[in-house]
């Protein structure tokens, strides 16, 4: 079953770059969200120029994948001239949605794209049904609705708009202590503007208090006494709550992080499409135990519901915030013969116990890496160069794309 033919809510998931694109299609996204050159928020991520938009819109669309573009800076008169060639661009990739913020920018996908429906990006803090239905009758095809809303609120913006405007949420990942992203932190402090994409995250930073004439002496804000991290927030996590968002009549699931890296993109991804798939196939029955494990595999911060259940989520104060547990020894790249091709991501040994996760696959399992070779066949103790070539003798037969990771020893 593809992608366009799979019941139940869309899984969106963040593309970066041509790899964390491929992660996140091989592991089950139904559409994917990813920036060009320009005008996308996150500056941070290699993204895709003229010719690499062509090929990863025919990529995904070759996978059954819908791809969607993100124009959702806020632009300023100096910008907009170069819009109509991007617009153009991103009708010619095949683009199947641009996603816009700000209302010019909306006019101008119309008129240079004209075929290309239109997403209203979550920047735009849409947060009641009016706002929403006036988005649509300016033509938007969806809303990707602020992070701030309670599932009760979503169902009732869904009952009060036409059935045919859908609607987004953000289901998993970071969050911001602005409203629905927009923010001027950055620019204040270090002069790169998070509303174009260049966010220094000055939010996760250690603060403390100091006094005009006690320099060099720090004063914590709370009773923390190395500091407090006032302004890191959570992360998002619905892995459990599918039932609930689906109820509320959400359209699309979308997975935050194309800064994040391909090993995110896919085990995130993994974990909601088995657990989409688990709702539907048995309604009322708990998550198996391992696809929430999953996300406690991929680096993140303190997980919390957001602002669904009402509340708020409330802020990392001890630490900058990264709880990371697991790192990529290796991914599977094909066979050779009768042996397993490994290319190599951290240093591994001979002996060593690997998690393995297969794209398409159930539960990840443990195998043991007892025989290891060199690209010649040569027998090896250790794979300790970056990206080198691993012949792996096992009787389990591992498909491409597979990825191979251990726990991390901490201190």
């Amino acid at each position: 079953m593809t992608a366009r033919e799979r019941p139940g809510p869309e899984l969106l998931a963040p593309a970066g770059d041509r790899e964390r694109l491929e992660a996140a299609v091989l592991f089950g996204a139904d559409a994917v969200y990813l920036a060009g050159r320009e005008f996308g928020m996150r500056t941070a991520s290699p993204n895709f120029g003229g010719d690499e938009l062509a090929s990863a819109v025919q990529f995904a669309h070759e996978a059954g994948v819908r791809v969607y573009l993100t124009c959702n800076t806020i632009a300023h008169n100096e910008e907009l001239k170069r819009l109509p060639d991007f617009f153009r661009q991103a009708a010619g990739a095949g683009a199947d949605a641009l996603i816009v913020a700000d209302l010019g920018v909306l006019r101008l996908a119309q008129r240079y794209a004209p075929g290309v429906p239109v997403h209203i990006s979550t920047q735009a803090g849409v947060v009641n049904s009016e706002a929403a239905r006036a988005f649509y009758e300016l033509g938007a095809r969806r809303v990707v609705l602020a992070r701030e809303l309670s599932l009760d609120e979503i169902a009732e913006i869904r009952a009060n708009v036409p059935q045919d405007l859908e609607l987004e949420a953000f289901v998993h990942g970071s969050m911001c202590v602005s409203f629905s992203g927009r923010c001027l932190l950055s620019s204040y402090l270090t002069g790169r503007d998070a509303n174009r994409g260049d966010c220094a995250q000055p939010c996760r930073w250690k603060y403390a208090l100091t006094e005009e004439k006690r320099p060099g002496q720090y004063f914590p804000i709370s009773e923390d006494e190395n500091g407090t991290y006032i302004l890191n927030s959570r992360d998002m996590n619905l892995i459990e709550h599918i039932p609930e968002l689906a109820a509320a009549g959400i359209s699309s699931l979308k997975i935050e992080g194309r800064a994040k890296s391909a090993y995110y993109a896919a085990v995130v991804t993994n974990a909601y499409r088995h657990a989409i798939d688990y709702f539907l196939q048995n309604p009322g029955a708990e998550l198996p135990a391992w696809v929430p494990q999953e996300l406690e595999k991929v680096s993140h911060r303190a997980y919390s519901t957001g602002f669904y259940f009402g509340g708020e989520p409330g802020q990392v104060l001890e630490n900058g915030g990264y709880v990371r547990s697991y790192e990529v020894i290796a991914v599977c790249t094909g066979r050779a013969g009768s042996r397993t091709v490994l290319s190599q991501r951290n240093r591994f040994f001979r002996g060593d116990v690997a998690d393995v996760l297969e794209p398409g696959g159930g539960e990840p399992y443990l195998l043991r890496l007892d025989d290891i070779f060199d690209e010649s066949g040569e027998p090896i103790r250790t794979a300790n160069h970056a990206a080198m070539t691993v012949l792996l003798e096992t009787d389990r037969e591992i498909p491409a794309g597979s990825i191979l990771r251990r726990k991390m020893k901490h201190d």
